[in-house]
């Protein structure tokens, strides 16, 4: 017969309660045992039964050391992360402070390139400054020849699309009233155009005896 699984909740039957805690307490200081022999590792197991009864295992010769050990690196851990979150924190804000630093040498370099933070400012500051206004004039200037240059091309491409478009309207119309010219003119009286129509008597056929 196939054992179900147990589900993961509190037993509501006593006894079947206490029969489960024996079962898994013996096992779980079974298990504490082989840990300790097979992995040479140093284990202390405390368990309080639900009526308050006391069960321990230590692999050393007495519990209180390995308690105090437990504590003992508990407390160092402890330290070394709160040591950790006071680096991180100073980390942080010798971060933020550099990062203002840097945003006040930017903001009073743009007060100086704006002209408005000239008057402490050097000679060899100014000759500074005006070689840069300089070189961003430059590239503004070439920037601005560029975005010119593709503006004319891009017109001279329409201008020839629009020339050929009048090209053909022309031929189309020229060739719709050489059309129309043909069709209304009136016949030439130099034309000569053969008709039925004869001046005099009818003639009449002989009548042969």
């Amino acid at each position: 017969m196939v054992r179900g699984k147990t589900q993961m909740k509190r037993i509501e039957n006593a006894s079947s309660r206490q029969v489960t805690f024996s079962k898994r307490r013996s096992g779980l200081l079974k298990k504490a045992f082989e840990l300790s022999v097979l992995c040479d590792a140093e284990v202390a197991l405390i368990i309080f039964s639900p009526s308050g009864r006391l069960y321990e295992f230590s692999s050393s010769s007495q519990m209180s050391h390995t308690i105090e050990r437990y504590q003992k690196n508990a407390r160092t851990l402890a330290n070394l992360r709160i040591t950790d979150e006071v680096h991180t924190q100073q980390k942080l804000k010798d971060e933020a402070a550099d990062s203002y630093k840097k945003l006040e040498l930017l903001e009073d370099a743009k007060r100086t390139l704006l002209g408005e933070n000239i008057v402490s400012c050097s000679i060899a500051e100014l000759v500074q400054v005006e070689e840069q206004l300089e070189k961003s004039l430059c590239k503004i200037r070439a920037r601005k020849h560029t975005l010119f240059q593709e503006q004319i091309h891009h017109l001279k491409e329409q201008e020839a699309k629009l020339r050929k478009v009048n090209t053909d309207l022309k031929e189309k119309c020229e060739m719709v009233g050489m059309s129309s010219i043909a069709l209304s003119q009136p016949l030439s009286p130099d034309m000569e155009v053969e008709t039925g129509l004869f001046i005099g008597p009818p003639k009449t056929k002989a009548n042969h005896v």
